[in-house]
């Protein structure tokens, strides 16, 4: 038998994200595509494309805050000037930085989301900041969502009813078992329930305006009371609470951006699915809006904590709740499908990256991160069991933050590194996002202004809000990141 000299043995190649976020090995599609193909067991997997994108941040975007932002919306700003012009400003604030997250996630294409963004360019507690807020207030998401699908699926299966919690606990399982056997079984699910709801929302939208005539008389007619319209002070908080329901109904259009390292082709599919998530999420928003506004009076929106249900049953009588619950609850399921997909990538990157403990970053062969699974997992299901509740609260804190750091990294990395690989540079720089950013560092100081405002006056400063809770959680963060830092580096050490 023919013998062959040993090979001595060599180290597993160097991790695609590692390459992609370093400043001197600018971010290659070419160099990523060679060290993560499908046959490389123990990688995740370049399986993914636009539509994938686009599903995946309509997935997650349009769920349970379009039920309810609607009637916060009318009691706060009850004019219906103001409460659709909130909802055209969100939008414009995504358009302003779509270009500039597209820039960034076609030229640093990693999975893990805004992270990679703020850590090359800004360093690594920047990027800790980013990645551990946007890591747990995912989780918090998950848990919220699952614990709505457990409230609808009793209203709409009676022997359900009153289970709530056991639901939202063993949808989120079945969740994480069908994501443990690969990301082919996430993109198909993903797939199908973002399509599923899309049309079932614009079924129900074209109902509103081709049956709604006599409801829309009937609105028209409606002499019944609304909330009197504030002015001054009280009208400037009620347009920052409204801007902070929009933000936190719209935030997900930059889905694609978790899976920069598994998409076939990031430089040209990454920009496509960012303006197609834009451009699919804010025209269902502004349609259900509007149909909404058709057939029913500002008084019956106004306060309303189920508006679409209501405006159901206007068109389709007694079966109109009915039916707007049964499709919340398949809106809901693809949205917990996309979060959970998200966190686990955002906890697998930071793992790369040595901010968190080098064996989340095993991936299995379908190409999930198993452990970065198990853990979110885990923690969403203490946010079902436990409270939640101001978590959920600091999340639009939480998301604008993280849009500030990384507009900021593209100024950065445009001035640090111009030599970098750009398949896709943003229109209209610097202005566009001169205007995102500008707009997001006024929405964070508004929020904790009130705060202040309140300390300097009464001298009260406890309890905060929810804004300045968030804050001080991210002024608190850096002995956690030194912590960690410390404890990877000696880990690796003992290797």
């Amino acid at each position: 038998m023919a013998t062959f000299p040993k090979v001595p043995e060599t180290r597993q190649l160097p991790n695609p994200s590692d390459l992609s976020s370093t400043p001197s090995a600018p971010a290659s599609s070419n160099t990523l595509e060679a060290l993560s193909t499908p046959r490389n067991r123990g990688r995740l997997l370049k399986v993914l494309g636009m539509w994938f994108g686009i599903s995946a941040a309509v997935g997650n975007t349009i769920a349970a805050g379009i039920v309810r932002a609607p009637g916060d919306i009318a009691q706060w700003l009850p004019n219906i000037y103001l409460f659709f012009g909130v909802w055209v400003v969100g939008g414009l604030y995504a358009l302003s930085g779509a270009s500039s997250m597209a820039e960034l996630g076609a030229a640093i294409p990693r999975s893990g989301g805004q992270y990679n963004f703020s850590r090359r360019a800004l360093g690594e507690y920047a990027g800790f900041i980013v990645g551990w807020s946007d890591w747990l207030s995912t989780c918090g998401t998950a848990a919220a969502v699952a614990i709505v699908i457990g409230e609808y699926s009793g209203e709409l299966i009676s022997p359900l009813s009153g289970h709530i919690k056991l639901i939202a606990v063993l949808v989120i399982i079945g969740f994480f078992v069908l994501q443990w056997r690969g990301i082919q079984w996430g993109r198909g699910t993903q797939l199908v329930t973002a399509a599923i709801k899309t049309f079932a929302f614009v079924i129900v939208v074209a109902a509103c305006f081709l049956w709604g005539g006599h409801a829309h008389a009937t609105a028209l007619a409606s002499v019944a009371a609304t909330p009197p319209l504030p002015s001054g002070w009280p009208l400037a908080l009620a347009m920052l609470l409204g801007l902070q329901a929009v933000f936190y109904t719209i935030d997900g259009w930059t889905g694609i951006i978790y899976f920069g390292e598994e998409v076939r082709n990031p430089g040209r599919d990454i920009p496509r699915a960012i303006f197609g998530s834009v451009a699919t999420i804010m025209g269902i928003y502004l349609l259900i809006n509007a149909a909404v506004l058709y057939v029913l009076p500002m008084s019956q929106i106004a306060g309303n904590n189920f508006v679409l249900g209501t405006a159901a049953e206007k068109i389709f009588g007694p079966y109109g709740d009915t039916i707007i619950r049964a499709i919340m609850v398949v809106s809901l399921l693809s949205c917990l499908n996309a979060n959970q997909l998200f966190c686990s990538r955002t906890l697998y990157a930071m793992s790369c990256d040595r901010l968190f403990f080098r064996s989340f970053t095993r991936v299995n062969g379908g190409g999930t991160p198993t452990l970065a699974l198990l853990l979110s997992t885990i923690v969403g299901v203490l946010f079902v069991l436990e409270s939640f509740e101001i978590v959920i609260a600091m999340l639009s804190f939480f998301f604008v933050a993280n849009y500030t750091l990384s507009y900021s990294s593209l100024f950065a990395l445009r001035k640090k590194e111009p030599q970098m690989e750009r398949p896709y540079r943003a229109w209209g720089y610097p202005w566009t996002t001169g205007i995102a950013l500008s707009a997001s560092a006024l929405f964070l100081i508004a929020s904790v202004t009130p705060d202040l405002k309140t300390a300097f006056t009464t001298g009260k400063v406890w309890p905060p809000s929810p804004a300045m809770l968030a804050l001080l959680i991210l002024l608190l963060s850096y002995p956690m990141f030194r912590l960690l830092r410390w404890v990877t580096r000696r880990n690796e050490s003992r290797v």
